[in-house]
């Protein structure tokens, strides 16, 4: 019988810390402040294209408190690299195309980590519609940086 108590002991911590982790992701006051340089958050429904952990239902109750009413939906000229999206023209993305409002988007852009880790850019999707897209933001050793064509020498005079 005591492995019965032990077994509810270890499975309510587990839910205690999964429960604790997850008002520290998305809800929380610490670890994400939207930068200021970002625009507001315009005041309409909004159209969000989801091709990773959003599109299980689940994830998306628990970041956006609604299902988004999602559609099948596929974004052409992107590939799926992991979590992550790159140009490629001859690849297409499949996903599901969700309806949120202004709060559920700023709660995606809170999980997304908008500014910080992605970014958000409206494209069209294969049927012709529009909705936003949430694209990697370039990482430093995948930026183009090309040494001087000269040699510079710093010198400093007394």
């Amino acid at each position: 019988m005591i492995w019965l108590k032990r077994l509810v002991d270890v499975s309510l911590l587990c839910l205690m810390g999964v429960a604790t982790w997850l008002w520290l992701t998305m809800l929380s006051p610490w670890f994400y402040e939207r930068p200021e340089e970002l625009p507001d958050i315009e005041q309409r429904t909004h159209q969000v294209f989801v091709y990773g952990t959003l599109r299980y239902l689940p994830i998306r109750w628990v970041v956006m408190g609604t299902s988004g009413s999602p559609k099948p939906a596929r974004l052409d000229g992107f590939e799926r690299q992991g979590l992550d999206l790159s140009r490629n023209a001859d690849s297409y993305v499949d996903g599901l195309l969700l309806t949120v409002s202004p709060e559920a988007l700023q709660r995606l852009d809170r999980y997304e980590r908008l500014g910080i880790r992605y970014e958000r850019v409206e494209q069209t999707l294969a049927d012709g519609s529009t909705a936003w897209v949430y694209v990697r933001l370039p990482m430093v050793s995948e930026l183009e940086i090309h040494p001087p064509a000269h040699r510079i020498a710093l010198v400093t005079y007394d």
